[in-house]
């Protein structure tokens, strides 16, 4: 069974979408274990440049059991990496049933351009870390004044 798709023709065929491409490339390399922790993904609001809010987002991850110094979160080339490492349970126990994981972790998350991390809470066994879409100035959209002829004549006979 083959699990990894190949984007070769898109490659091939389409002209400037090789980041997008390698985005999905990338995504289906870092979900390794779907299923572990259980998270959510919530839009907390949504940008409005006449308010001037800015997108910004919360993942939560079901975490019970690990403590705010066994938990790790780092963001290098926008990949959002948590990871959880349990402390090695040297005491002999004996277990009916066994339903809790207690298993180590790492999920990665692909944030888009301009994406931050501006804060992480653990609290009741679920890690919310929230983000924010802060554009720089220099990609904001600017408004730009349209000179017309008679602006023009106006300058010339105010000189005269």
């Amino acid at each position: 069974m083959r699990t990894q798709i190949d984007f070769s023709p898109l490659y091939r065929s389409a002209v400037g979408f090789d980041r997008l491409v390698g985005l999905l490339d990338s995504a289906a390399r870092y979900d390794t274990t779907p299923g572990w922790p259980p998270y959510n993904i919530e839009r907390l609001s949504k940008r409005d440049d006449e308010l001037g809010t800015l997108d910004s987002y919360r993942i939560e991850l079901a975490v019970a059991g690990f403590r705010p110094d066994q938990l790790t979160l780092e963001v290098k080339d926008n990949v959002l990496t948590v990871s959880g490492k349990k402390d090695e349970d040297t005491t002999e126990r004996t277990f009916l049933h066994r339903g809790l994981a207690e298993r180590n972790f790492e999920r990665r998350f692909q944030l888009a351009d301009h994406v931050k991390v501006t804060e992480a809470e653990l609290a009741n066994g679920l890690l919310s870390v929230t983000l924010a879409l802060e554009v720089p100035e220099a990609k904001k959209a600017k408004q730009i004044a349209i000179k017309t002829s008679a602006n023009v004549t106006q300058v010339l006979e105010a000189a005269e």
